[in-house]
């Protein structure tokens, strides 16, 4: 989360951009979106070159090339490679600057990455108005630290929970300190293949990207395992195209050459894909539903309803390989609720495959956006059962306030969880009413399969002692007169101040 002066610059940015007409939030991210990816393709760049340079190697890898570029919109159109860098059009008047970047930079940044990156931005429109506001906006962003590799992180979701309808049809921005701790609980590698089946803006990905990036370095030397890092260990599906746009920008410019993504609706009977991924994080849609005959039939076999939430765990049954890990984000409806569909999908992670983790989190995570309760499921699916005993966690605090305003705060539980649930070995003795235990498999079906914490949790009463009757009685009657002297008082000093006026 963005705050002080970061914020001001980011509102200000908005601002420019709303005053110039643009009113529609989500065409407002996107414009900004596309202006910072052709400043940070510029800046990327001029680090790798100035490495190269150097070490005193040539720079294997080259968005803005040397010498003229035929803009493949217009075949007719030639521009300057060294003219579309943000460093160098950004001192442009304001009216060549508008031109450079609409009738050439624009176009060009709609052909790099492969096909895959291609095909979503071929819908992009520049829709900046005029050149006095692209200027306004150019000079706003070179404001910004972009050195910052969270930066993008921070500003994409301060900018996206500025759209109004984040909250409909239950699509609610994932925190992204959360999403770093799923990641961090599950820990992928180059031997995995991940997927977000309802990607968003790419979250979990980029932090994947970044988890396997920093924790193996070393391994990315060797060039085929630095290829799959950057075309095929992320996957992602979604059905928004401004959303497929903004996610593979990102990606890109977090070294995935060739974002494998696209669109396409996961829970429709045009998603054939099963058994394929080792890893599944997600935040999929809350409270939506869907029509009987638009969703797979096997997901269906798995939890017969309309329900995306419940719907959406069945398909990451179905999709995971044999072993394949899962971690995600569900309502706490799915934990406990009473629906024949409810039962039957908790009863399928608990006795078909094996249910790790629980972990309950507050109702002020996704504020702004809606305050409701949530929880992750952590499961391997094995389809052969192995659920001995499910460890249960109760997040209490997030490191952030848990009203609208998600200020910075001391208490956190995150550190603490990551922690516990890679030394799962030494919770065996933690007690009911301790922050997080076990609960044996045998307990929950004994329960009907509910997951709810507070099914499990004890709460430890300590009596406490109160003096007798007779002394509350004395000290209430000892109080009574001092009331009535100090009144008396003070009815004296009011008579001698009035008789000496």
């Amino acid at each position: 989360m963005i705050v002080g002066d970061l914020r001001n610059k980011v509102d200000s940015i908005w601002d420019t951009i709303w005053t110039g007409g643009i009113t529609n939030p989500i065409t407002a991210v996107e414009q900004i979106t596309y202006l910072m990816f052709i400043k940070l393709l510029d800046d990327n760049q001029q680090k790798d070159e100035s490495k190269a340079n150097s070490l005193g190697i040539p720079l294997d890898r080259k968005i803005f090339g040397e010498g003229v570029c035929v803009i493949s919109e217009n075949p007719h159109i030639e521009a300057n490679y060294e003219d579309m860098r943000w460093h160098v059009f950004h001192n442009f008047d304001p009216e060549t600057m508008f031109k450079t970047v609409k009738d050439y930079v624009f176009p060009f940044i709609k052909t790099i990455g492969d096909s895959t990156f291609s095909k979503y931005m071929d819908s992009a429109t520049f829709l900046i108005p005029t050149p006095l506001v692209l200027s306004k906006i150019v000079d706003g962003i070179d404001a910004m630290d972009m050195n910052n590799k969270d930066i993008m992180g921070d500003v994409y979701e301060y900018l996206l929970s500025k759209i109004a309808a984040s909250g409909q049809n239950g699509q609610f921005r994932t925190p992204r300190h959360i999403i770093n701790m799923i990641v961090e609980l599950m820990q992928p590698t180059l031997n995995d293949n991940v997927l977000d089946p309802a990607m968003g803006s790419a979250g979990f990905l980029l932090s994947t990207i970044r988890y396997v990036g920093e924790h193996q370095e070393d391994d990315l030397m060797v060039p085929e395992k630095r290829d799959y890092y950057r075309s095929k260990l992320v996957t992602g599906f979604d059905t928004d195209q401004s959303m497929l746009r903004i996610g593979a920008m990102n990606l890109m410019l977090h070294g995935v050459d060739s974002p494998n993504i696209k669109y396409q609706d996961s829970l429709s009977n045009d998603n054939t894909e099963r058994e394929a991924y080792s890893m599944i994080m997600a935040n999929p849609p809350f409270a939506g539903s869907l029509f009987p005959d638009q969703v797979s039939k096997d997901l269906l076999s798995l939890a017969n309803t309309k329900k995306t939430e419940l719907l959406f765990v069945a398909l990451f049954i179905k999709t995971l390989k044999i072993g394949g890990r899962c971690a995600s984000i569900v309502p706490d409806g799915v934990l406990f609720g009473s629906s024949t569909a409810h039962k039957a999908l908790r009863k399928e992670l608990v006795e078909n495959q094996k249910l790790t983790a629980v972990i309950s989190m507050p109702s002020g995570v996704f504020k702004p956006y809606a305050g409701v309760s949530t929880a992750i499921l952590i499961f391997t699916k094995t389809n052969t059962g192995g659920t001995d005993k499910v460890w249960f966690y109760d997040m209490k605090a997030d490191g952030f306030s848990l009203d609208d305003k998600r200020a910075a705060v001391k208490e956190n539980d995150i550190p603490d969880i990551i922690e516990r649930f890679h030394n799962l070995n030494n919770e065996e003795d933690r007690k009911r009413t301790d922050q997080s235990f076990f609960v044996p498999k045998e307990e929950i079906a004994k329960n009907g399969y509910d997951l709810s914490i507070n099914k499990y949790k004890e709460v430890e009463y300590k009596p406490v002692e109160y003096p007798p009757t007779s002394e509350i009685l004395a000290d209430i009657e000892k109080l009574d007169q001092e009331v009535t002297e100090n009144l008396a008082e003070l009815k004296k000093l009011l008579n001698e101040t009035n008789s000496n006026l």
